[in-house]
């Protein structure tokens, strides 16, 4: 298997998904637009993430490799390649095909529940409900044919699956205690009060044991993207 990551910020990696893609034997690749926004052929690659970061996808004018970027998430989707969109990540899979992306009423920072939505037959299940960890003030229209999969109080549109291969999420399911303390350390002052936006010392305390069970259903999104396909 062949993945390719799309990397925003240093702080921000693929968390547990390195341990998902190591036990594949995958070989990984990089755009990381910090460094250099070089994209490849999409020939060959059997995986696009598409990460995080404290950017929007409306930054055009000041991020000029935004553009390049969005078509590229947008050719491997019509080329069918299996594409997993992590915060930005989901943002930038829904405004690549379309749909638009915004303020969001209320910023959501810290570990809330979300709420499966789907009904859709062959669709990815979440639990019916399970806590997240979140870090984002905007949020995305669904793109014209996409499955809503989960939504929180916060935040009505959370995940969304389009077709076989793709899904974005608003969450972050890869997460570790150590990719937490990153975002903290370089987001800490985001921490603004607010009634979906915890604390630094709340952040701090979560046990390990939360990370895995994230990372456990993050396992699970990728099998089920990459399912018949790899």
């Amino acid at each position: 298997m062949r993945a390719h990551v799309l990397q925003h910020v240093p702080f921000e990696d693929i968390g547990s998904m390195a341990l998902w893609l190591a036990e594949r034997k995958a070989d990984v690749t990089y755009t990381r637009f910090f460094e250099n926004a070089t994209l490849p052929s999409l020939n060959g690659i059997d995986l696009v993430i598409v990460m995080g970061g404290p950017m929007s996808v409306n930054d055009e004018s000041t991020l000029p490799w935004l553009q390049p970027e969005k078509q590229f998430v947008r050719e491997a989707v019509e080329k069918g390649v299996p594409v997993l969109g992590v915060c930005l990540g989901a943002q930038l899979i829904a405004n690549a095909l379309g749909a638009r992306v915004y303020p969001n009423t209320l910023k959501e920072i810290g570990w809330f529940p979300i709420e499966a939505t789907s009904t859709a037959p062959n669709a990815f299940r979440f639990p019916e409900k399970c806590t997240v960890f979140h870090w984002h003030g905007e949020t995305f229209d669904l793109p014209a044919g996409a499955v809503p999969l989960a939504k929180s109080a916060a935040c009505e549109n959370q995940a969304f699956q389009l077709g076989e291969h793709v899904i974005g999420l608003q969450f972050h399911l890869e997460t570790t205690p150590e990719s937490a303390r990153s975002i903290l350390d370089n987001c800490g002052d985001e921490l603004i009060p607010g009634p979906y936006v915890q604390t630094e010392a709340e952040l701090r305390e979560v046990k390990n044991a939360v990370y895995a069970e994230i990372n456990r259903l993050m396992n699970e999104v990728l099998s089920y993207i990459t399912r018949t396909v790899i």
